[in-house]
């Protein structure tokens, strides 16, 4: 019978946990109406939201913090954030 490994997943859990981490504060300072650049090409950050109401144009892109170029995407669901208040 062999014993059993245990996987050390400590540096694996310490960057994902610092990515989460600048995600959150970005969504944050952007929700509050703060600027933001990518980090990849400095090119200011989108936020895009949901229309407001039935009669509003449809984006085709869903509602999320975008960069222009493509580096940033982070879509947010604003659906499930809706249902927790």
């Amino acid at each position: 019978m062999s014993e059993t490994q245990k996987l050390d997943f400590s540096a694996v859990n310490g960057t994902t946990l610092a990515s989460f981490n600048q995600h959150k504060n970005l969504i944050k300072r952007m929700l509050k109406g703060n600027s933001a650049e990518c980090s990849e090409c400095k090119k200011p950050l989108t936020l895009q939201l949901p229309p407001n109401s039935n009669k509003a144009k449809s984006s085709d892109k869903a509602p999320g913090i975008y960069c222009a170029k493509g580096c940033t995407d982070i879509e947010l669901d604003i659906e499930a954030v809706a249902l927790m208040k």
